[in-house]
């Protein structure tokens, strides 16, 4: 990646959807990672149970409490109640540059509904959308809602790629045959770009097969994947701007897919930072040591000027 990526005044509005009751942690590492490495501003829209923890953790992010679980909404209403989620939620949406669903969503079927006319609004609006965490187990069973999107990123750890392959595939996972078969679970969902996270992590849009295996944390802790898609739709939105105001020509083949040099680009900077942790907080590191190196593991790899 080269220098200068510093001087782009617009870095970009990032919208987390998530952030529930049991999970407050999720949403806060995703929108406050974005921030950490240069996007404008973060929102994070989640239930209302969920904002106050949210905001409590730190005021620079935006909380918005708009998203409704089942407990909360009378059968009668829920047609009501959905239309006005989305529509608060919808009316932001030319703002943002990318959505982020998934960390702390949850799985109730009344919110899960609502997230999936939410996603249907970005991809109207051709917002990029990075699918993590419970996001995942919603497409696992909706594949349309990405289905042939380009600009769809998603994230699956063990598990998640495990459901992945069984839903589209209807086979286990074949480690002997990883890049293949990501290859082919990419193509499958219409050229979507896949970051199956793992020892090494690997990266398709079903053309190609990347691989990111330098040296991370020996240490893994819960929210590392939280980081990476908070991370993601910031070097997203450098990527595809370099790509569309016509600036990649010097540094990138044109036939390279830039959702997929923007998922190389968050693998590289989450494990350096995790690196970066580890080397002064040992077996203490926690998600928040590794937050507070992105910034330095940004300027090692790309610095500012």
């Amino acid at each position: 990646m080269p220098t200068g990526f510093g001087l782009i005044v617009h870095t970009g509005k990032i919208a987390v959807i998530g952030g529930c009751r049991e999970y407050t942690g999720a949403p806060y590492f995703a929108a406050i990672s974005a921030l950490k490495i240069g996007a404008d501003l973060s929102h994070v829209f989640c239930t209302k149970d969920a904002a106050p923890v949210i905001k409590s953790y730190s005021p620079e992010l935006i909380v918005h409490p708009v998203l409704e679980e089942s407990y909360s909404v009378r059968e009668e209403e829920r047609k009501q109640v959905s239309a006005k989620v989305v529509a608060e939620v919808d009316k932001w949406m030319e703002r943002f540059d990318c959505l982020v669903v998934g960390p702390g969503l949850g799985r109730d079927p009344f919110l899960l509904d609502c997230v999936s006319e939410i996603m249907k609004q970005a991809r109207h609006s051709n917002v990029p959308i990075v699918v993590d965490g419970d996001g995942l187990f919603l497409v696992a069973n909706s594949l349309h809602l990405v289905h042939g999107y380009p600009l769809a990123v998603l994230t699956p750890n063990v598990n998640e790629y495990k459901r992945l392959v069984q839903t589209v595939l209807k086979c286990e996972v074949d480690d002997a045959d990883a890049h293949g078969q990501l290859s082919s679970l990419a193509k499958q969902i219409g050229g979507v770009t896949i970051l199956r996270k793992g020892r090494s992590d690997l990266i398709s849009d079903g053309d190609i097969v990347n691989s990111v295996s330098i040296c991370g944390s020996p240490r893994r802790c819960g929210g590392q994947g939280d980081i990476l898609s908070g991370s993601l739709p910031f070097l997203l939105v450098l990527v595809l701007q370099y790509f569309y105001l016509g600036h990649a020509k010097p540094f990138v083949a044109a036939d390279r897919n830039p959702t997929v040099l923007g998922c190389i680009a968050g693998s590289a900077l989450l494990r350096k930072a995790a690196s970066l942790a580890f080397e002064t907080r040992k077996r203490s590191t926690l998600t928040t040591d590794i937050i507070e190196c992105l910034g330095r593991s940004l300027e090692d790899i790309c610095p500012a000027y």
